[in-house]
């Protein structure tokens, strides 16, 4: 049997990160075959109390924190720290989402960093950036979603009021940067040798996410153009007979296959409607025109027209729909793990195929310090060390 494909492996990760955005950062890149160590409290990260759980391994932690070996330490203490700099000396990367000046505190400066290891590729997650008032305000998603405009993109139907998405949206996609980001310093690494520092906010990710869609009417800046209509601004579900769809149409192609799927290929002749931008213009009165139209079909007689035409169309799943969809299925974009003494898991597959190739199937997470001795014993702890750092709370096991 051929080796599998791990373009990370022989990458060691140390991960003082908690929650989401780094934790999930790590993830990827465990992913993709790098070695993690997750350090953490001896209270454990908060995401292992959020969603249902078996013990200390809850759904939430899981998924973020996949393929990793925990060590739990105390690092306010003198022990902790020694233990962490021998890790970090070996280690290759070192992620953090700690707010600016928490690592020097616990001795970790980038200055006795580097001096422990010239080549490690040090990443720090903040909420605003490491400069500024803001720099030191304690951050979580939401307050991202608030401040980039990700709230104000998303309106509540009925008053007009922005609303925060019921995911950690601005988490997740810092995690995405951060985890390309390393990858980028790894390979300029291979060129010269040096380690990096990388700063990434949580807010510059964000509005970087925002700008080509929700943010393209504060583009120029010289003779500006007139307002274009809010991207998405009627990009609602569509009513069906028995369900909910969506679908999108920019294409002229695409909006005469709409409309002759609806039996009305008129309506894409009318002068209104003639482009991208006009149908942007008129949009609440094209909706108008297709929403009865819309809801005259059954969600499958609307699908079967929709693909016939080659126009984009999907079924609104409600989250359990999701596991039974066919295309979710076909393209076996979840799979079930063996989690040890908690039974079996669903995660979601790693999403890049290589050569054609998935990955293989993600690892189980750790239990909070399940792997505290083995590391200590691969650091050359005797096991009479590693029994008196139980005995002074410095680790726990």
């Amino acid at each position: 049997m051929s080796t599998p494909f791990l373009p990370l492996q022989g990458i060691r990760i140390v991960d003082l990160s908690t929650v989401f955005s780094g934790p999930l950062a790590v993830a990827v890149l465990a992913d993709q075959g790098a070695q993690v160590i997750k350090v953490e409290s001896l209270e454990g990260d908060t995401s292992r109390m959020i969603g249902p759980a078996k013990g200390d391994l809850s759904a939430t932690f899981i998924a973020a924190n996949r393929g990793k070996r925990s060590l739990a330490l105390d690092l306010k203490q003198t022990a902790a720290k020694a233990i962490l700099l021998q890790l970090i000396a070996k280690a290759d990367v070192l992620i953090n989402n700690f707010r600016p000046g928490v690592m020097a505190r616990l001795g970790l400066s980038d200055d006795v960093l580097l001096q422990t290891n010239p080549r490690l590729i040090r990443l720090s997650i903040t909420g605003f950036g490491t400069e500024g008032e803001a720099a030191q305000e304690k951050v979580y998603d939401a307050v991202i979603q608030a401040v980039a405009g990700v709230a104000a993109t998303q309106r509540n139907p009925i008053n007009g009021q922005p609303t925060v998405l019921a995911t950690a949206l601005c988490d997740k996609l810092t995690a995405l940067n951060a985890a390309q980001a390393v990858t980028a310093a790894l390979y300029a690494r291979e060129k010269d040798g040096q380690g990096r520092r990388i700063d990434l906010s949580m807010l510059d990710a964000s509005l970087a996410f925002q700008w080509p869609d929700c943010m393209y009417n504060h583009t120029f800046l010289d003779q500006a153009p007139p307002p274009f209509p809010e991207f998405g601004a009627n990009q609602k579900p569509w009513t069906t007979q028995d369900g909910l769809v969506a679908t999108m149409s920019p294409q002229q192609a695409e909006f005469k296959g709409q409309c002759t799927a609806l039996g009305r290929p008129e309506i894409a002749d009318d002068p209104r409607f003639a482009t991208l931008s006009l149908r942007n213009v008129h949009g609440k009165e094209l909706r108008q025109l297709l929403e009865p139209l819309m809801a005259s079909f059954t969600t499958e007689e609307l699908l079967e027209r929709f693909h016939r035409l080659n126009v984009p169309m999907g079924r609104i799943n409600e989250r359990q729909e999701v596991l039974q969809d066919p295309h979710v299925v076909q393209s076996q974009s979840l799979v079930e793990i063996d989690h040890g003494d908690i039974g079996r898991v669903r995660l979601a597959q790693h999403a890049a195929l290589f050569d054609g190739k998935r990955l293989p199937l993600p690892k189980p997470a750790a239990h909070l310090g399940e792997h505290s001795r083995e590391i200590l014993l691969e650091l050359g702890y005797a096991a009479s060390q590693i029994d008196a750092l139980l005995a002074q709370q410095v680790i726990k096991t």
